[in-house]
């Protein structure tokens, strides 16, 4: 039976992709680790491999085509004695029987075998969603999801044809108490809204999927995180005065330290300071890290991407400000791979750059919290001798998950970050 070769999830947020260039012709013969195709997801244009070999028997979605589903046919592999005309029911339209409850296989990679309930648990009654539909899931899915409190209608199943797997489970946190989603009577849709300007002329922006994920998860993220704000004021004389002595002795090399790398150390050895602020949310728990992970945030064209310095807190300032360069032009070129954006329990949004004072940011699950870095400016102060003086003054707004982080860890995490500044050759013992 030929085989469907489906739009993989190449990101842990990607539900559809654009398949921006096949690799291939029908005809090809393929081995495993051969590039199929090249795929823009919400992230990046990433290329594809083959997980199997054979024949290219039939494309079925042409390069250029948007919005393509994950698990979606994309094309058909022939195996070998098989032909083209052997492919026939493969690429039917009709919503085929979900996979035997045995299997299970996250795509692209091959399925692999699900253990069996165990003889003396009941069977799970078939899952069906608010709309009466079946929700198709496996056994040990099931299982999992009624031991965790979960609503298996409102997990996405990364098996073939959607299909809720083990993972997808496992890696779904504990949903709050079913609210209601309806819109209030008065609430507009979006044609109503159009309606509103019908006399005024504009544009319509259609959403990409990366506009798609930030609106999804920041939404969520300011519905369903406690927030609360802890904010410090950073004198940054003495921090403007060791950069610059350090960037002379730097220029050799071709390497210029901005503020921003002195932010990313300082957080990083803040969170070995505080290391129970060096966690994340995860449902029904929390993970406490052991290694500085320190996300910092990317504006690009539509968007932005949250690339990780990881064990940041064992790197020199120079080795920083040239893997967070490295970093940033891949993600304005949308080049980024998966492994250098997931993770990280702490984040920087730094918007000092465009002369905004201070902010609140949201934070972006499951980070347990996320530093707002404003302009430093010059002000009256009035020192420790007690007289009125002329300060460099940075204001950061720590933005922090209630469920992970207590105010007081917070408000020793956001102190360590303000020691640490003000005493920049401290950071490098």
């Amino acid at each position: 039976m030929p085989t469907e070769i489906l739009m993989p999830a190449l990101s842990p947020t990607m539900e559809e992709g654009t398949l921006a260039k096949w690799l291939v012709t029908e005809g090809d013969t393929v081995s495993a680790g051969d590039l199929l195709a090249e795929i823009e997801t919400d992230k990046a244009t990433m290329e594809f491999e083959a997980v199997d070999e054979g024949t290219v028997g039939r494309i079925l979605v042409p390069e250029g085509t948007e919005s393509v589903k994950v698990n979606s046919p994309i094309a058909v592999l022939l195996a070998e004695g098989e032909s083209e005309a052997d492919i026939g029911s493969a690429t039917a339209t009709a919503e085929p029987a979900p996979p035997a409850p045995e299997t299970e296989a996250p795509a692209p990679a091959p399925a692999s075998a699900e253990p069996a309930p165990a003889a003396s648990a009941p069977p799970a009654a078939p899952a069906t969603s608010s709309k009466g539909n079946r929700i198709f899931a496996s056994p040990l899915a099931r299982r999992i999801a009624a031991d965790k409190g979960l609503d298996l209608s409102r997990i996405k199943g990364s098996g073939p044809k959607g299909r809720i797997v083990k993972a997808d489970v496992e890696s779904a946190q504990a949903q709050p108490a079913a609210v209601s989603t309806a819109p209030m009577p008065d609430t507009p849709g979006a044609d109503a809204i159009k309606a509103m300007f019908d006399d005024r002329e504009f544009e319509e922006v259609a959403l990409d999927g990366m506009r798609k994920v930030i609106a999804a998860r920041l939404g969520e993220a300011k519905q369903t995180i406690p927030h609360f704000y802890l904010r410090r004021d950073i004198m940054l004389d003495e921090l403007l005065r060791f950069r610059s002595q350090a960037n002379k002795q730097l220029e050799t090399r071709g390497v210029k330290l901005s503020v921003n790398d002195f932010i990313i150390k300082a957080c990083a050895l803040a969170l070995q300071t505080v290391p129970d602020a060096n966690a994340v949310w995860a449902g029904d728990r929390i993970i406490k890290l052991k290694p500085s992970d320190v996300a910092v945030a990317v504006a690009i064209e539509g968007g932005l991407f949250t690339p990780v310095l990881k064990d940041a807190h064992l790197k020199t300032l120079s080795t920083l400000s040239t893997e967070m360069k490295e970093l940033a032009a891949l993600a304005r070129d949308r080049k980024l791979a998966p492994h250098q954006y997931k993770g990280g329990s702490f984040a920087i949004s730094n918007l000092g750059m465009f002369g905004i004072k201070n902010f609140d940011a949201v934070i972006n699950p499951p980070h347990g919290s996320i530093l707002a870095v404003g302009a430093g400016e010059k002000m009256p102060v009035v020192n420790d001798d007690g007289e009125l003086a002329v300060a460099t003054v940075m204001s950061v707004t720590l933005s922090v998950d209630h469920r992970v982080i207590d105010g007081a860890v917070g408000a020793e995490f956001l102190s360590a970050v303000k020691t640490n500044l003000e005493n920049p050759i401290g950071m490098l013992a």
